[in-house]
């Protein structure tokens, strides 16, 4: 109800203004903004505002954090800021507000496939004020332009807050590939001081324990409904214990010195010996 009384009087003053001087009419119209316009224009002025961390990087360069906020890039006459993006960005587009007092030139550095652009930004005077949209194989970046009559910043680059997830990513990766599977460990935490004696079809590929449970693998081929039976030999008896098969995978629930694994009967029977430390 207030809103559209506010457009109502402000509908109101431009009739007025038009009929007092037609000459103010579009510029009185461009000016007048109902709440929702002036609060997006706060807002974006907030973030156009808005300070953002800077950081120093390697030889100088100046770094933002992308998305932050706005950065501002001062420069000045006769002097060139070198804006420096991320290695393997390919640009698309660079618009600049003031294309007249301002130049915008690309350059490149890397080895190819990993090249780096460059926009190499030249004021022709002091004073200026502009903004500049990168669009870009991965992002855009909104930057806005200063030209001081001394002051300027050499080198301009960004820090990427996806790069430390991909970065995370990665290392996770190769923890991955370097765990073996069912104990969920790295392989250096592992003992795989275990011999495998005997010949059968099932014959396990390793054993390895983590200190608190055994684990068997057998080939891919095992199902657990033909898996063998694992006994345990403890004071020269054979003892059957409790285990679970996880796909290729028998897990016993604590360290083993000795253990039998048998399948089939009478002469059909295959036997397989696992001793630590052997």
């Amino acid at each position: 109800m207030r809103d559209s009384i506010r457009r109502s009087r402000a509908a109101l003053v431009a009739v007025a203004l038009l009929a007092f001087n037609p000459y103010l009419s579009l510029d009185a119209l461009a000016q007048a903004m109902n709440s929702n316009e002036a609060r997006g224009v706060g807002i974006s002025g907030k973030w156009r505002g808005s300070q953002g961390l800077v950081t120093r990087g390697p030889d100088g360069k100046v770094i933002f954090l992308f998305g932050e906020v706005q950065p501002s890039v001062v420069c000045s006459p006769l002097q060139v800021c070198d804006i420096e993006l991320q290695a393997g960005e390919v640009v698309r587009d660079v618009l600049v507000g003031d294309t007249v007092r301002w130049k915008v030139e690309p350059a490149t550095s890397g080895a190819a496939g990993g090249q780096a652009i460059h926009l190499i930004v030249k004021p022709s005077e002091p004073g200026l004020i502009t903004s500049m949209v990168i669009t870009t194989s991965r992002r855009t970046y909104h930057i806005q332009l200063k030209s001081h009559a001394t002051q300027y910043m050499a080198r301009v680059g960004f820090a990427y807050p996806e790069d430390v997830t991909a970065t995370l990513a990665d290392m996770n990766a190769r923890l991955e590939a370097n765990t073996i599977p069912g104990a969920g460990v790295p392989a250096e935490q592992l003992n795989f001081s275990y011999s495998v004696s005997g010949n059968a079809s099932w014959r396990p590929t390793r054993v390895y324990s983590d200190g608190a449970k055994t684990y068997i693998q057998f080939p891919s081929s095992v199902s657990a409904q033909d898996a063998p039976v694992l006994f345990v030999t403890s004071g020269g008896q054979n003892r059957i214990v409790n285990y679970r098969m996880r796909n290729d995978m028998m897990v016993v629930d604590y360290a083993i010195d000795r253990a039998v694994l048998v399948s089939g009967i009478g002469w059909q029977q295959a036997k397989i010996t696992i001793q630590r430390g052997g």
